[in-house]
């Protein structure tokens, strides 16, 4: 039990919803067969009759076959099951016309012929839906539902039935065949919907990174642009000016170099800019990016008053381990607390929806500063993540731990003391 609640819980929500799907379909031919057996045990089937459970086990097996490569042709990993269709269409007629014969050869045995009947009915009636997991639009699913109706009926006047009763059993059949293709439908549908939200999460996420490698760009070229076109003009300017012999040529290189320490100052304030995140900020910003990729957040726990180096410190905790949430495991629930206890600022953030086993809670103190421990939802091993966020922690005398606080939840846990913290000095992400 403890192996198979891990292989389902190391799935994605879009994997999880697949399989449910897949095995939802498999049962329905399991329904089918039960459904269509009940008739088996009555002491009906003789003689050649005995070939129509044979016939209806096959079928059922070939509806599970065609709604799993259906369903792979939906996802983009199989060609379309044409085939398939059509060897189910046949075996759906085979079973048609054995009942028919039975039913005209069932001596007025109106058991044998009423059992014949509603074996065809239900295999029909999935074969049909079956079917229309093979198309696509509305106007071919219903085509695929009526088709098999009308074939239904066809069949029953070739066998001589008499036309009301032709015409309630088609009516009977269409509705069947076209609740259960609305069934199967839906369920497809809302599969492409879960993998289209989950892609969208993940488009969401790239955008954030792209958008802050964008602003860094262009604080970037704003500081440098100017400053790298004022040192060229004036350089060219001191050419000019050493060639004429001018004295002049001497001041306008101190100005380039007065100019070329100012850029690199500049630079240095758009870098450490860049590198220190505001901890209000980014709870703020947590918050809002988790809860718009549908993940329940609850922040608790206020930044005002902290010092600068202790909030830039856990300000990059919250960073990556959100990062973290976004990019693995496959969250529902995510809790932010930051506190301050006995001259400690403690920040703990928990996160649901992360494959793997550890019931033993958070990672033993061999878990502080320097560990190698896996990172927040799915990063173990030595994550450059965790280790970065280790390297800035010891900086300001901090510790972290990270590790499974039950199964399937993960929990990072960073500690800064309040007294006598070190200067916090850049360090490369």
């Amino acid at each position: 039990m403890g192996k198979a609640g891990g292989w389902w819980r190391r799935k994605s929500t879009p994997a999880k919803v697949e399989t449910y799907t897949r095995w939802t379909f498999h049962f329905f031919a399991l329904g089918e067969l039960s459904t269509a057996a009940l008739p088996f045990g009555g002491g009906l089937w003789t003689g050649a009759a005995l070939w129509l459970p044979v016939l209806v086990v096959g079928h059922s097996v070939l509806c599970a076959v065609m709604a799993s490569r259906a369903l792979d042709w939906t996802r983009g990993r199989r060609s379309r099951p044409v085939r398939l269709m059509w060897a189910l269409a046949a075996a759906t007629a085979a079973v048609g016309v054995l009942a028919g014969w039975i039913a005209e050869h069932s001596g007025g045995h109106d058991g044998i012929e009423s059992a014949a009947g509603g074996v065809y009915g239900v295999t029909l009636v999935f074969a049909a839906g079956n079917s229309t997991l093979g198309v696509r639009g509305r106007r071919h699913v219903s085509a695929v539902v009526v088709g098999y109706s009308l074939g239904s009926g066809a069949l029953m006047l070739v066998f001589g039935t008499p036309v009301p009763d032709i015409l309630v059993s088609t009516v009977a059949l269409l509705l069947g065949a076209a609740f259960l293709a609305a069934t199967f439908v839906f369920s497809v549908w809302l599969l492409d919907a879960v993998y289209e939200l989950d892609e969208a999460r993940e488009t969401r996420a790239r955008l954030a990174v792209a958008e802050e490698r964008l602003r860094f760009g262009r604080d970037l070229h704003d500081v440098m642009g100017r400053n790298l076109a004022v040192i060229a003009l004036k350089s060219e300017l001191a050419v000019q000016l050493a060639r004429r012999g001018r004295p002049e040529a001497v001041e306008q290189m101190i100005e380039v170099q007065r100019i070329a320490q100012e850029s690199q100052r500049e630079v240095r304030d758009v870098v450490r800019g860049y590198r220190e995140a505001d901890l209000e900020v980014e709870l703020s910003g947590a918050h809002g990016v988790l809860t718009a990729a549908g993940i329940d957040c609850e922040v608790r726990g206020e930044a005002a008053g902290l010092p600068a180096e202790v909030q830039s410190a856990l300000g990059w905790v919250v960073r990556e381990t959100t990062t973290n949430v976004l990019r693995h495991g496959d969250a529902a629930r995510c809790s932010v607390e930051l506190r301050v206890t006995e001259g400690l600022v403690v920040l703990t953030v928990e996160n649901d929806g992360v494959g793997g086993a550890g019931s033993g809670g958070v990672g033993s103190r061999g878990g502080r500063a320097g560990s190698g421990e896996g990172g927040n939802g799915g990063s173990r091993g030595g994550g450059s993540g965790l280790a970065g966020l280790r390297e800035r922690l010891r900086l300001v005398d901090g510790t972290l731990e990270a590790g499974f606080a039950q199964a399937g939840t993960f929990r990072v846990v960073a500690e800064v003391p309040l007294s006598g913290t070190a200067a916090l000095s850049e360090v490369a992400p």
